[in-house]
């Protein structure tokens, strides 16, 4: 049955564990807001981003595929409004479409990202980002590594002081300009950069974690962690956990931090979800919480993202609203791909049928579509090869170009600590998702693909050296701030 046309709230975070919520059962994390928001929705509990990093996740989000499909492989790729997103597609029906907060597009004069208006924004640096990252042999240690636990702790930072500016603002368009739009649905994207480092969080919510109460990630000692090339490869050019120095009393610094920067921006979600109510819309508005990627936040000695384990390729995902079942939660595989032809049916668009992947998630929540496979990719910083996972029902698939691949059993082992790729009696379940993969994309040619386009973009921008000249960009400055370069 076609959803009735409604407004469209979506809310997205930057670098959020999907278990790091209260309704996901963390031991820890105060979420209440979400936790709300998912007792009168439906929680998504095996959903995915199309790439564990920032630009070419955003991309994915925008245009509703994969990167092997468009092409915005890395964090000097970034989107620029050439491939249809669902704000173009919901802005040419007449609907007012505005973002509020982070898209880290590519931002130049010119480029039409699909939004009727853009308050706040934060896209790449001067409309290239991360070139560092676009080299992909002999690849450099990145200088600043150890800042994520230097800052770990209680204050303010330039991306807090964003974060309350973007929650502002939101609160201030859904009571003042949101009203004026009545024609026919509105959609407001409304993005945070919390969690997302530096590890700095507001005293009032780090003090809610308590260091003693803090335990250590898991498999975080040395004799603990798995062995993988390419978790080596990445470990080596962000060597975030050198910075810490083996000092176990810092590690849960940045803990408590990480986690309250969570409640932090559970806080800034309440305040927006208020505001809609105070405005009278709550009952005609369908919400979506979700963010670009998630966050190793320590485990396996692993902090940022760009793996393919749950904590970092992973995403909270929550819908609300009406036509969406309350305090249901759906395990069939989900992506960012799904939100594509959701948002528009929210609005009434069709949706188009040329290379999409994506499945509504309300017919995976009724049960439909139970067998299907989702794809994320990885071709960015810290990889010399291209890398894919495939999550098909209980197993994920993780293919290496260059090294061995990876296969966990997640319906027996969430927590992904026993790697059956070596097990003989898994060799026909590796060879069938391989061959699903494979249905997707050629993951050698696709490699291949996004190499060429990188070493591309590296000339043009003057070479390796000068892309090391360069530095390392730590974090994307919020507006207004200086980029913090090393």
């Amino acid at each position: 049955m076609p959803l009735a046309p409604k407004n469209l709230l979506v809310l997205m975070s930057d670098e959020h564990n999907p278990r790091a919520m209260g309704v996901a059962g963390h031991a820890l994390a105060q979420t209440p807001h979400l936790d709300r928001l998912a007792a009168r929705g439906t929680r998504f509990t095996s959903a995915y981003c199309t790439s564990p990093i920032c630009v070419p996740a955003r991309a994915g989000f925008a245009t509703g595929k994969y990167p092997h499909q468009v092409g915005y492989w890395d964090n000097a790729d970034a989107y620029e409004g050439a491939v249809a997103s669902w704000h173009h597609l919901l802005r040419a029906r007449g609907h007012r479409m505005v973002s509020i907060g982070k898209l880290h597009f590519r931002g130049l004069p010119g480029d039409d990202h699909g939004f009727s208006e853009e308050l706040l924004p934060m896209h790449v640096v001067e409309g290239i980002g991360d070139v560092k990252g676009l080299i992909r042999q002999d690849i450099p240690r990145r200088n600043g590594y150890d800042k994520l636990a230097k800052l770990a702790g209680p204050g303010e930072s330039p991306y807090t002081r964003y974060d309350r500016d973007i929650a502002a603002r939101a609160q201030i368009w859904l009571r003042e300009e949101a009203p004026r739009h009545r024609e026919r649905p509105w959609a407001l994207f409304v993005s945070f950069v919390s969690p997302h480092f530096p590890l700095i969080a507001p005293p009032e919510f780090y003090d809610r974690y308590p260091l003693e109460r803090v335990p250590l990630p898991k498999q975080y000692l040395a004799a603990e962690r798995p062995e993988h090339p390419y978790l080596r490869d990445y470990d080596a050019c962000m060597s975030y956990d050198a910075g810490f120095g083996g000092d176990h009393e810092r590690v849960r610094r940045a803990i408590a931090a990480y986690l309250g920067l969570v409640s932090f921006m559970d806080d800034n979600v309440g305040k927006v979800l208020r505001a809609l109510e105070d405005a009278g819309l709550a009952g005609d508005t369908r919400v979506v919480y979700t963010s670009d990627h998630g966050d190793n936040v320590g485990a396996r000695g692993l902090w940022g993202k760009s793996t393919m384990y749950e904590e970092s390729a992973g995403v909270p995902l929550i819908l609300a609203g009406p036509g969406v079942p309350a305090g249901a939660r759906c395990a069939t595989p989900a992506s960012h791909v799904d939100l594509f032809p959701f948002f528009l049916e929210c609005a009434g668009v069709p949706v188009p049928s040329d290379g999409y992947h994506g499945i509504s998630p309300l017919a995976l929540a009724a049960g439909e579509h139970a067998d299907r496979a989702v794809l994320c990719e990885y071709h960015a910083i810290g990889s010399t090869g291209g890398i894919a996972m495939l999550r098909k029902g209980g197993w994920k698939y993780v293919h290496c170009v260059r090294y061995r691949p990876q296969l966990f059993d997640l319906e027996n082992d969430p927590e992904e600590l026993v790697d059956l790729a070596g097990d003989p009696a898994c060799r026909a379940t590796l060879a069938a998702l391989e061959a699903e993969l494979r249905r997707f994309c050629d993951p050698e040619e696709v490699d291949a693909r996004a190499k060429r386009r990188q070493a591309g973009l590296l000339a043009r921008y003057g070479g390796r050296e000068a892309a090391l000249a360069r530095g390392d960009l730590n974090y994307t400055p919020a507006p207004g701030q200086a980029p913090d370069i090393n």
